[in-house]
């Protein structure tokens, strides 16, 4: 953001997503950083100019929602929208910004016109400053890779261990960055960026004939969602053709353009087309290994001549395409007769594929149905994809290798129409949606909170928007994290080796070679812990078996990470294979689970099945989903010199389980091991239970050498020694009246655990305990196990068990819905909690807010109105569908254990002994933060009762299936439209509404960002619904009328699948069994 403002000190805020593509942030961060840098955009307030604002909105709204929670005592009428005022920001003065270093320019330009060459342990860098200088480089190291952005190679060196002894960087040579027009196009040099090449486009397109163009905007259409605006600033144009990525969206493009490549070497110059079997690499038509590309012509196009590309992604910025497409036809002057045809794919091999027999077959033919019908069976019989094609989506991808060649056939069609507007007709109005494609707009939204009474003393920070105390020092970097800490003295460094099989015995562990490699000084396995190995569940270093793939075996403690790293490839280990479970079926198969079966149950089930006018039965998947937080998983040990202390600094979200569990691996008192967490880092779940194995690995390692001891994970190691959100299978048994009343259900739920028990055990008794998400359903049971398998072991994750099982309830609703053609929101209103009454575990509920949320929802998002209006546009458009979805939500806060919720009672004793405007917002941040939800609620309690409570009384008997399992609930609901591409299953969302339950909130800051988080995380699925509510209307127009079922996550090739049609059908099928998939279904 500092470049953009530096070169636009007004950005559009189309603009300002651009620069933050690709950026990660922690938790529910982007809509404020979004709304904070919008402050800088002439766009930033949608009523600007209206003299109205949105933050003027008192009196009706206030009453309603008065009326509505009568019971409630009375706060402020006046309901505020936004957290911040832009208006009251510092304007910005460009005067103030930091300047680029000087020293860094005065070194630049003294170096110039000077070589540069840095030599590493394993690679020698080196800069020239001129073309043949660097064909002289090349002649003499014709293996050297030439290296711009580094956005490729240096990939292939980190994930891959590629070693390149020497790297030529071209970057500064005049030659490779000239631009210049010839007769017949555009060269561009090879070493432009790719953020360079998308403004000398759109500087060149205006200045050229329509005609002249149309290879040059179908380069910007994928320039704008190829990665972000950080790897275009770095990548370049030579890089990007001559590392051939099968997924790269320009090489296609640039191909079906004809370009030429521009090659020299010290045996002088050449030119070779940009063509598929340069793309294959085949050797008559590549570069040799001493030629450089210098620049490349892009051609002009022509007056008879149409380019389309087409890439799909799972989402459509900043991400690999899954499959891409280039497309050109040149007819003959004046009409629809294919003089030259090329057709391109991505994604489908290893390289960019063509077509060519196809394309020859078709030249000749007239621009019609029938060629189209040809067209698509010629390209399913020459483009082949094996059934175990890395990547997989199979099906999904030879489907699009048809539905991308209709959209050519159909732009072309349209293109033809407005050339020759009375030689040929418009198109058929069914086909009109599938030209359309979606564009990505700044979000636009509002979020409204209950402001405070103004009577309310200004000391008193209670339900007033107060930012975290460390929110400077987070915007700012100067937040101090785990892995920020600086090198203590003497401090060493540990990698760790990991199993490289599911589940086998070890055999042997030879680390010789390790020990002997330079700046080793130890290697720390299972026997040099002078306590205990883990606990129960778990070890902190694999002893006799490994469980899972990433099980730590030891580690290897060297004088910098990098020798660590190293030396680990050194280590060797014999293994014996034994019986692997991956699966829920196949731990269903083998009776393999943690515990026993939870289960709860209320009515008779049996006897209301026989009373029943219907029943369905089914089954749903939602997949598993690895955790991302910012800070990867980190510990520092550093020994005392007396009485075996020893300081952790870790990032975790149990730091007195990091206490225990190191203690009992040394053999001390906890009162030995110090544990400091400054911050966590982002965790999710994520740093619960697993950094107290990584900290009792590294203090293991700092008590054998003596000597401080720094374990960070790098990223792909932490998502693949840890575990995620746990898959889940749930099967269900409904019965139903005719009107849409649900009298029985029977439930069997699964998630996959992993290798070891983790929360898994408590994660599904919240998933039975959770299972019926808003429903009052008079006959009910749920039972639950937790699959034992040789996977990573799944931990805790942002809701905990509950969207997978209010997912699951959505689902069977959902049937019920379909099985008798009702709408979907009666049937789920119906069925819901109304009145005071007890859940299947025997606690009582009390819907009221439950059903405000769901009124207010449906009236502030005018479902009703939208429903109708939806219906209508799917009536107009046959590629294009919306769907629309209301979900409600009741969420159970807390564990089902008292101690868990009595936290609150000590920060409000704290409060009501010391209240004064220099101590209580500290307090109460600390109290948000802490206990959120929980301790707001025992806030109210606490004013009652003048600040004495006992916290929530929780308890579960599972023995008997009953019990007050958890402290309270709170209530939403949530409606979202979206519109859908049935030929590629890409979607937008185009509107989401959502209400909670807010109680009395302590922050409003906080519980805004905990809508959109923890509690309201499950309100995403009205996305998932609306989708489904879209492709159920594009099934409907094609005939099929049957209940179908989406499984979760619903990604592209899921919805495209879903919408069948003509092209679907005509892809070759393969029998499961018949051959290896790429990757194992861990549902």
């Amino acid at each position: 953001m500092y470049s953009l403002l530096r070169n636009h000190p007004e950005p559009t805020m189309e603009k300002i997503l651009a620069a933050l593509d690709g950026n990660l942030c922690r938790c529910t961060g982007y809509r404020p950083i979004i709304d904070s840098f919008s402050a800088f955009s002439p766009e930033c307030c949608l009523l600007a100019g209206s003299g109205k604002c949105c933050l003027d909105q008192e009196g009706k709204k206030g009453e309603e929602r008065e009326e509505d929670l009568a019971t409630e005592p009375k706060r402020g009428d006046r309901m505020c929208s936004g957290l911040c005022q832009p208006e009251e920001f510092t304007p910005h003065d460009p005067t103030q910004d930091y300047i680029f270093p000087p020293e860094l320019m005065r070194m630049g330009e003294e170096n110039k016109e000077r070589t540069l060459v840095f030599n590493g342990k394993r690679t020698t860098w080196i800069s020239p400053v001129t073309l043949q200088e660097l064909l002289g480089l090349k002649a003499k190291y014709p293996n050297a890779p030439l290296v711009v952005g580094n956005t490729s190679i240096g990939l292939e060196m980190k994930m891959l261990d590629t070693c390149h002894p020497v790297v030529l960087y071209p970057a500064r040579i005049p030659d490779l960055h000239l631009v210049s027009m010839a007769d017949n196009g555009l060269v561009i040099g090879a070493a432009t960026h790719l953020a360079q090449l998308r403004d000398i486009l759109l500087n060149v397109v205006p200045e050229l004939p329509a005609e002249k163009t149309k290879i040059y905007c179908t380069l910007l259409k994928q320039l704008r969602t190829l990665a972000g605006e950080q790897i275009r600033n770095l990548a370049s144009l030579g890089g990007h053709i001559v590392s051939r990525g099968s997924t790269w969206d320009l090489n296609p493009v640039l191909a079906s353009g004809k370009a030429i490549l521009n090659l020299a070497s010290t045996d002088g110059t050449r030119q070779i087309p940009l063509n598929g079997e340069f793309l294959a690499r085949v050797p008559e038509a590549d570069l040799s290994p001493k030629e450089v590309l210098v620049s490349v012509l892009i051609p002009f196009s022509e007056e008879d001549e149409f380019v389309s590309a087409f890439r799909q992604a799972e989402r459509r910025k900043n991400a690999l395409s899954v499959t891409n497409s280039a497309m050109r036809v040149r007819f003959q002057p004046g009409t629809d007769v294919i003089k030259d045809l090329t057709i391109l794919y991505g994604g489908i091999g290893c390289t960019t594929v063509s077509a060519p027999n196809t394309c020859q077959t078709l030249r000749g033919r007239n621009w019609n149905e029938q060629m189209l019908d040809e067209a698509c069976r010629l390209i399913l019989e020459e483009i082949q994809l094996s059934p175990s094609a890395l990547g997989g989506k199979v099906e999904y991808r030879r489907t699009l290798l048809v539905s991308f060649f209709f959209r050519f056939y159909l732009e072309v069609l349209q293109g033809l129409k407005c050339m020759y507007p009375s030689k040929y007709p418009g198109l058929p109005k069914e086909n009109l949606s599938a030209l359309d494609e979606f564009h990505d707009h700044p979000p636009r939204g509002m979020q409204e909170y209950q402001d405070v009474d103004p009577q309310q003393p200004f000391h008193d920070p209670v339900g007033r928007p107060i930012m975290h105390e460390s929110g400077i020092k987070h915007a700012t970097g100067e937040a101090v994290y785990c892995d920020d800490i600086g090198p203590i003295d003497r401090q060493l460094y540990m990698a760790v080796v990991t199993s490289t099989r599911a589940h086998a015995k070890i055999l042997s562990i030879d680390t010789s070679e390790a020990l002997e490699a330079p700046g080793v000084v130890a290697v720390v396995s299972a026997a040099d812990i002078p306590g205990e190995n883990g606990n129960e569940h778990e070890k902190v270093f694999a002893e006799d078996e490994v469980v899972y793939i990433g099980h730590i075996i030891c580690g290897v403690v060297a004088e910098t990470y990098e020798l660590a790293k190293e030396a680990t490839k050194k280590v060797k280990i014999e293994y014996q294979d034994l019986e692997t479970i991956l699966t829920i079926e196949d731990s269903i198969q083998h009776n393999s689970y943690f515990s026993e079966k939870k289960k709860i149950e209320q009515g008779n089930v049996e006897e209301a099945f026989q009373t029943v006018d219907r029943i369905i039965e089914g089954e749903n998947h939602v997949g598993g989903q690895k955790h991302f937080y910012l800070e990867t998983n980190c510990t520092v040990a550093i020994p005392r010199k007396e009485d075996d202390e020893m300081d952790i600094h870790v990032s975790t979200q149990d730091a007195s389980s990091v206490q225990q569990l190191v203690a009992t691996t040394l053999g001390v008192q906890s009162s030995r091991i110090r544990c400091h967490t400054p911050r966590v880092g982002g965790a999710f779940g994520g740093k619960s239970t697993k950094p107290k194995f990584f900290a009792s690995a590294a203090a293991v390692a700092a008590h054998k050498t003596g000597r401080p001891v720094r374990f960070t994970l790098e990223r792909d190691a932490d998502m693949f020694i840890l575990g995620g959100r746990h898959p889940f299978l749930g099967r269900y048994k409904v019965g139903f009246m005719n009107d849409g009343r649900i009298k029985a259900v029977d439930l069997m739920y699964y998630v996959n655990g992993g290798c070891t028990l983790d929360d898994s055990e408590m994660l599904i008794e919240y998933v039975v305990l959770k299972s019926f998400n808003a429903y009052d359903i008079p006959n009910f049971r749920c039972c639950g196990h937790a699959c034992k398998t040789n996977l990573p072991s799944n931990t805790a994750f942002r809701g905990f068990g509950f969207p997978q099982s209010a997912l699951s309830a959505e689902m069977w609703v959902s049937a019920v819905a379909d099985d008798l053609s009702l709408p979907h929101d009666k049937v789920r209103e119906m069925n819901m909690f109304k009145t005071v009454t007890l859940t299947p575990f025997k606690e009582e509920v009390d819907p009221t807010n439950l059903v405000v949320c769901w009124k207010e929802c449906l009236e502030r998002s005018d479902y009703h109105n939208r429903r109708k209006a939806t219906e209508e546009f799917n009536e107009q458009n046959y590629w294009k569908k919306k769907g629309i979805a209301i979900i409600p939500m009741l969420f159970s806060v807390g564990f089902y254990a008292t101690f868990y919720h009595q936290m609150g009672q000590c920060w409000c004793f704290v409060v009501e002994l010391k209240w004064d405007k220099d101590f209580t917002p500290r307090c109460y941040r600390m109290l948000a933060k802490f206990s959120g939800n929980v301790s707001s609620q025992s806030l109210k309690k606490t004013r009652k009762a003048n600040g004495r409570t006992g916290g929530y009384f929780a308890n579960m008997d599972w023995e008997t299936g009953e019990g007050h399992a958890l402290p309270y609930f709170v209530f939403g609901a949530a409606c979202s439209e979206v519109e859908i591409d049935c030929l590629t299953g890409d979607h937008k969302n185009l509107r989401t509404d959502i209400v909670m339950d807010a109680c009395y909130s302590i922050n409003p800051g906080i519980d805004i960002g905990q809508s959109m988080g923890e509690a309201g995380l499950f309100l995403g699925s009205s996305v998932f619904f609306a989708i489904k509510d879209a492709v159920a209307a594009a099934r409907k127009e094609r005939g099929l009328n049957e209940i179908f079922t989406l499984d979760s996550p619903l990604n592209i090739a899921r919805v495209r699948m879903a919408c069948a049609d003509h092209f679907t059908e005509m892809i070759p099928k393969d029998e499961p069994g018949t051959y290896k998939p790429w990757a194992i279904d861990q549902n």
